[in-house]
């Protein structure tokens, strides 16, 4: 005989005969995220409700609660999956290891993969303006990581590796305008694999 669970009526999860909660099938924290930020890249985070979402997942409102504490919450997770990745990129050995010219191409391509990977997560990253808190720290993150980039287009302009008539912000600025130009049009499903897209990204920035 198949057991039957009874109903927390709280969160709508099922309670399990030793009281531990089972969470729905489908609807642990990440897939509560997913769809959030798919319905922030859509609407906007601000016109964004928690009952917009719960009515998404067909849950209730307290049981999106069980998984977050709020909707900044799942606006603080979401920039983390852009952000971590970025900042990752940087810190990875191909990026703090040789000259600069070469780290740089590296720091390119790896932000071409982060974008293909979380472009959902990228796309929402790109469009906080700093209205909170949480975008607040987002920007100081995002604009350290442009920081990082334009010191190594200075170490590469040094190194005689890249034109030195422009100035290295605008240079950073420009290849990541670039870069995240990629989640207006960029399949990553599509016929066009991200190393191919890197490739001519490189040939045409550097």
């Amino acid at each position: 005989m198949t057991e039957t669970l009874p109903t927390d009526a709280v969160g709508g999860d099922a309670v399990r005969g030793d009281g531990l909660r089972r969470g729905r099938p489908g609807y642990d924290q990440r897939g509560i995220l997913e769809v959030a930020v798919a319905a922030f890249n859509e609407h906007g985070y601000d016109a964004t409700s928690i009952g917009m979402l719960a009515a998404r997942l067909g849950l209730s409102k307290s049981a999106i609660y069980h998984h977050v504490a709020s909707k900044d919450e799942l606006l603080a997770l979401a920039l983390d999956e852009a952000l971590d990745g970025l900042e990752g990129v940087l810190r990875s050995s191909e990026a703090t290891e040789g000259p600069a010219a070469t780290r740089l191409a590296a720091v390119l391509r790896g932000a071409v993969h982060v974008l293909a990977e979380r472009k959902p997560y990228v796309t929402l990253l790109l469009r906080v303006r700093g209205n909170t808190e949480v975008e607040r720290a987002a920007l100081a993150r995002r604009r350290a990581f442009d920081r990082a980039v334009a010191d190594l287009v200075a170490e590469a302009q040094a190194e005689g590796a890249l034109r030195t008539d422009a100035d290295p912000v605008v240079v950073a600025r420009l290849l990541f305008g670039t870069i995240n130009s990629l989640t207006e049009w960029y399949d990553p499903s599509g016929p066009v694999a991200p190393d191919t897209l890197a490739d001519v990204i490189l040939a045409f920035a550097l």
